[in-house]
């Protein structure tokens, strides 16, 4: 199902294979072989699955960067895994915004050779440009596309027709997916691939300290998760058919974006391993209505449903009613994945959208773990709205306190796993020590989440959020030193501290404080100025809500941020606990008075 509701299509395994095929034999051609990391930056389009299944069958490693990150992102990711070549799309609709995501593709690869790095080859898909490859013509130049504007409610708008500019085009670098399949034969021998051996390569983000201008702050690094070809296969296709209940008539419809892990998993590997029919969504919850998803639901007769609770509490906002005009009677199970969610999206998502009769599967898992850790099973778990219940086949998780002892009953404090798993993460790409600093050293024996977690008196898990310095915005974990790191490289800003502020929709965003540079006046003008920095750094997923200026952090002695109490700030909740140990009192009060005016 495309961006706009008219455009649909389908594909059979047959035809899948014989495509993969194809593409697997491009990619040999342009001298890809086991072993070798390919980069993907794509929409949810059928070529992001052919890709992506063209490496596997190669042994080459794909790694899938999110189409809503920004050039400087990709640039990071390709530079850290040394990417041979790039596959990307002109560009594409994401509801009525334009993404030139070839003009993105190109900035990341140019930076990539201003750092001494050049990918030898793009291939680029006519996505934007389809209706013209009927016509013979292979133009190295994409056609203007005219699309009419459409209102929420799906009415065209009085507005003049976009047009979409030409591409820019590389001679020697680039070359069209469509002209490359054209000459590339239907049948491709697979390599045969050990069970430990990589399947793909998926970035998290972390930090590492680094000092400016004699203010030591931490500096953004990513880390990339491998995950192998035997067990991570094993562990999706096993999670998928049982927490799903999978039946062979089903139709499956996971809403991630392959960009993250829950799309690898749901989306292609765990339903293509079952062999199901599933849904491939390019599109929005709200474009060009906001019934849009249950319009699909009805359209496909989809049984099964899996979405994030940013998108269901996005749409509990315009009420029932463009729900219950969908009839939904092929539903048989939800699912909600991303991030914990709460018990009033919870009961909305099953008394509305499922009418009370379907049970939900609240699944926890995470990038590491790649499939399902703890969840309920459909029709035979009691609910519970908001928790992740129990555990799933063979995984052991426990709950320890600051010392690492195992707390038995009710328990609250650090989730951990102490046995290990098919589907659990092998290394960081070419960081072997930081995978093992990472997960193990805090707590030698136990596989560790970074996730607070409450235990209830039945032994239902309830996870309480990040434990480190992550955010979990939209369902997509962001690093608070990612985003300083990006404040404190404008030329205004001296020092930068990030933390997590509820939100209605988003379940958090970002509240910045920043210290100015003597000589430099906090402005609306430098708060735009410092949005957009952090936009092209990382995302627009990454932009804050609100940015305060900050005179002064309130630090520890040592010189330690103390991040507990910014977090009290944001919520303006003066209920501080100790702060015997903050250096200067004051700076508290100060930011007090000049908080943000925040929305719950």
């Amino acid at each position: 199902e495309g961006n706009e509701p008219e455009e649909t299509t389908q594909i059979t395994y047959r035809e899948l294979l014989v495509q993969v095929c194809q593409f697997s034999n491009v990619l040999r051609k342009q001298g890809i072989q086991k072993g070798d990391r390919v980069a993907i930056y794509m929409p949810m389009i059928l070529e992001l699955v052919v890709a992506m299944l063209a490496c596997a069958r190669l042994g080459a490693l794909h790694s899938i960067v999110f189409a809503g990150f920004s050039a400087e992102s990709l640039c990071e990711r390709i530079l850290d895994s040394s990417c041979s070549l790039l596959i990307t799309t002109d560009a594409f609709y994401r509801g009525e915004k334009l993404v030139n995501l070839k003009e993105l593709a190109d900035e990341a690869l140019e930076k990539c050779r201003e750092k001494g790095f050049s990918v030898r080859c793009c291939i680029v898909v006519k996505h934007l440009g389809r209706e013209e490859l009927g016509t013979g013509d292979s133009s190295s130049q994409s056609p203007p596309i005219k699309r009419t504007c459409r209102d929420v409610q799906g009415k065209p708008k009085e507005k003049p027709k976009r047009i979409w500019p030409q591409i820019s085009w590389n001679q020697g670098v680039d070359f069209w997916w469509h002209e490359l399949m054209h000459e590339a034969g239907d049948e491709c021998e697979p390599e045969w691939c050990d069970a430990e051996d990589p399947l793909f390569i998926l970035y998290t983000s972390g930090s590492t300290g680094k000092p400016k201008a004699s203010v030591y702050v931490f500096l953004y690094c990513i880390g990339g998760v491998v995950h192998t070809v035997g067990g991570y296969m094993l562990y999706v296709a096993t999670t998928f058919k049982y927490v799903f209940d999978f039946h062979a008539e089903d139709v499956f419809w996971c809403t991630a974006d392959i960009g993250w892990i829950t799309g690898h998993s749901y989306v292609t590997y765990g339903p293509l391993a079952n062999s199901a029919t599933s849904v491939l969504f390019e599109g929005i919850p709200t474009y060009p209505d906001v019934s849009r998803l249950w319009s699909i639901v009805d359209k496909y007769k989809v049984t099964k449903f899996y979405t994030a609770p940013t998108a269901i509490r996005l749409l509990m906002k315009f009420g029932d009613e463009p729900v219950t005009k969908h009839s939904r009677a092929s539903l048989q199970v939800l699912g909600t994945v991303g991030e914990p969610i709460n018990p009033e999206a919870w009961l909305w998502y099953h008394q509305v959208v499922g009418a009370q009769r379907c049970p939900i599967v609240d699944t926890f898992w995470q990038t590491e773990t790649g499939g399902h850790m703890l969840t309920p099973f459909p029709g035979a778990t009691p609910m519970k709205p908001g928790s992740a219940t129990f555990p799933f086949f063979g995984v052991a998780p426990a709950i320890l306190n600051e010392s690492g002892e195992e707390l038995e009953g009710e328990a609250e404090g650090y989730l951990v796993f102490k046995q290990p798993w098919p589907g659990i993460m092998r290394t960081v790409y070419g960081n072997h020590e930081r995978f093992e600093t990472t997960y193990f050293k805090k707590f030698p024996g136990y596989y560790m989440t970074g996730d607070g977690c409450r235990r209830d008196q039945d032994g239902y898990y309830w996870i309480t959020g990040r434990i480190d310095d992550m955010l979990n915005v939209s369902g997509h974990l962001l690093s608070t030193a990612e985003v300083e790191s990006a404040l404190v490289e404008h030329e205004a800003v001296a020092e930068a501290a990030v933390v997590s502020h509820p939100h209605p929709v988003k379940g958090e965003c970002l509240y910045c404080f920043v210290t100015l540079c003597d000589g430099h006046t906090f402005s609306p003008m430098l708060m735009e100025d410092l949005k957009k920095q952090i936009r092209e750094k990382i995302g627009p997923i990454a932009t804050p809500d609100y940015i305060q200026n900050a005179p002064g952090l309130p630090k520890t002695r040592s010189g330690k941020i103390m991040r507990r109490v910014l977090r009290k700030i944001a919520q303006n909740d003066h209920d501080l606990g100790d702060t015997s140990t903050v250096a200067d009192p004051s700076v508290i009060s100060h930011l007090f008075s000049h908080r943000c005016l925040t929305i719950q």
